[in-house]
């Protein structure tokens, strides 16, 4: 019976030939898709996610147990339909209109998927309408964005403002980050949250969703 903890193991090591087998095996013992994730893959991204916050590994390491989490859930997808399995909420990102930098906004939308979230990734240059239309058509409760230029923050506020002119305000949260944005550029535009890193994003919406 393939053990959980060793998924868990492989995930950490970015090792995806080996969470694609242990995670087939997994599913041939019965085991629920729900525990495989759970037990499995998140709890593996869980601890690549708290080593990164320590600074005890670096980017490159999240990204091969990204790719290794991605084979698990490869495998998962189809049954965690069928079981009606719940993420923990929805959330839309991207990197705000007039900058294409994403690298950043890339992490942490995998730091968000491997925390066992649904993440709409809409690029880099988004236009503030389509954060909002896209969290209405799929039904979420967070928008992300993202900046790397100062140049480009003012469009950040655009999301806010159209998220309060669409009524929305207080159902669809709206958290903000990127190098130049600071925790009293979220509040004086009056975005619910800032995430420092990527590690510290999740946490934040992790905060958002249980608040909603």
């Amino acid at each position: 019976m393939a053990g959980l903890a060793e998924i868990s193991e492989a995930v950490i090591r970015g090792d995806d030939e080996q969470v694609d087998r242990l995670t087939k095996q997994a599913i041939a013992d019965e085991i629920s898709a729900k525990n495989i994730l759970d037990d499995g893959l998140i709890a593996g991204m869980g601890t690549v996610g708290e080593r990164f916050k320590a600074h005890e590994i670096f980017l490159p390491d999240v990204l091969m147990a990204a790719k290794a989490m991605y084979a698990g859930m490869d495998n998962l997808r189809p049954l965690l339909i069928k079981e009606g399995v719940p993420s923990l909420g929805k959330i839309v990102i991207g990197t705000v209109q007039g900058d294409l930098h994403d690298i950043g906004k890339n992490l942490v939308a995998i730091m968000l998927k491997g925390a066992g979230f649904d993440v709409i990734d809409l690029g880099n240059d988004v236009a503030p309408e389509s954060f909002v239309e896209t969290a209405k058509e799929h039904g979420a409760s967070i928008i992300g964005m993202s900046a790397l230029l100062t140049t480009t923050m003012p469009v950040m506020k655009s999301v806010v403002e159209c998220v309060e002119k669409e009524g929305l305000a207080g159902k669809v949260r709206t958290i903000v980050g990127g190098a130049p944005v600071s925790k009293d550029f979220a509040a004086q535009i009056g975005a619910d949250a800032y995430g420092f890193d990527a590690a510290n994003a999740v946490d934040r919406v992790k905060c958002l969703i249980s608040e909603n």
